[in-house]
């Protein structure tokens, strides 16, 4: 497949120059500003709590920002082709409550609860995609509306509540609380993935191509590149990466959550994948930085709890937060305040 060419100045990733031109600049800068605040944040709070940077509590702070970490991961990607999903957090609990309801009544085995609810993610996921391509929506309108819909799925599905119980089950057990190498096993799950969409972005033909398509779609057309098939599958992997942190909600939580657990986790991805450094335009972001950005927001949110700090302050924080990179990514690109001049 023929791939585009675009500046460097449009679209990090696009050619092996221009990456080793921009890496320097992404380690020297935007990641290690995310290092800095989060030494910050643990310091600070390590000296508040002297449990705040035990062992337990750093893993306790990992687990816990596993399912964030994944769909951060995803919405970075979405991101960087120039689209956007709010409705991942919607997604999740459809997920959850199907591989709960499905493992539990059909009394087989939990491998079977995860292929449904991977199945329905990957069909909620192309349904984003051919609304958006097909139906030219805005993808911010497109999935808000999924965000509603699937939602509303979740709870009709459930009739509310949380349904079945999954611990009874060794691979439910091991997943939402078994160790590998000291490590809880969601925490390797998001490192597998981590890997695997960097590698793919950095370096695959796919990736350069969506780096290309969010610098610029109208020359990614021009070079041959199939911008529907793209988005298509970009919402599809989505919807699959949703599942899997569905059923890992399930399998921490022990039964299928429609709403608890996974309401506002599309504000949580989002303002890691910006903290990160994925321009809102599309065309830039990597993995590492949504990492730290979720590592940040993690360490913030374990510290402002452990403190006993009002749990409505974090949704104060986050919001704080998003505004706080979108300006900062305003201020680096040079662009003008709405309505004023230069």
């Amino acid at each position: 497949m023929t791939t585009a060419t675009t500046s460097p100045t449009e679209t990090e990733g696009a050619t092996p120059t221009a990456r080793k031109r921009y890496a320097p600049a992404a380690l020297g800068g935007q990641n290690l500003s995310l290092i800095g605040a989060l030494v910050v944040v643990l310091g600070l709070f390590g000296a508040l709590n002297e449990n705040y940077l035990a062992l337990s509590n750093l893993q306790v702070i990992a687990e816990a920002a596993t399912i964030t970490g994944l769909l951060a991961i995803v919405q970075t990607v979405v991101i960087i082709c120039g689209g956007l999903d709010i409705s991942v957090g919607s997604q999740v609990g459809v997920a959850s409550v199907v591989s709960a309801m499905v493992f539990t009544s059909t009394g087989s085995s939990a491998f079977v609860g995860m292929l449904a609810a991977v199945g329905v993610g990957v069909l909620v996921g192309v349904l984003n995609g051919l609304v958006i391509v097909y139906g030219r929506v805005n993808p911010t309108i497109a999935t808000l509306a999924g965000l509603a819909a699937y939602k509303g799925l979740a709870q009709l599905l459930s009739d509310g509540r949380a349904q079945g119980y999954v611990l009874n089950d060794p691979v439910f057990v091991f997943l939402g609380r078994g160790r590998i190498a000291g490590l809880p096993v969601m925490v390797w799950i998001l490192v597998v993935v981590a890997i695997a969409v960097h590698v793919m972005l950095k370096y695959t033909d796919i990736g350069r191509n969506l780096y290309a398509i969010g610098g610029n779609d109208t020359a990614a057309r021009l070079a041959g590149i199939n911008i529907n098939k793209y988005l298509v599958a970009v919402y599809a992997l989505i919807g699959v990466v949703a599942a899997v942190a569905g059923i890992l909600l399930t399998a921490r939580t022990g039964s299928g959550q429609p709403v608890s657990g996974s309401e506002g986790l599309e504000l949580k991805a989002i303002t890691a994948a910006a903290l990160g450094g994925c321009a809102l335009k599309g065309g830039k972001g990597g993995v590492g930085g949504t990492l730290l950005a979720v590592a940040l927001l993690g360490a913030l949110e374990n510290g402002l709890t452990v403190e006993g700090i009002n749990t409505f302050w974090q949704n104060v924080a986050q919001g704080a937060l998003l505004v706080a990179a979108v300006v900062i990514q305003q201020r680096r690109n040079g662009e003008r305040a709405v309505g004023l001049p230069h």
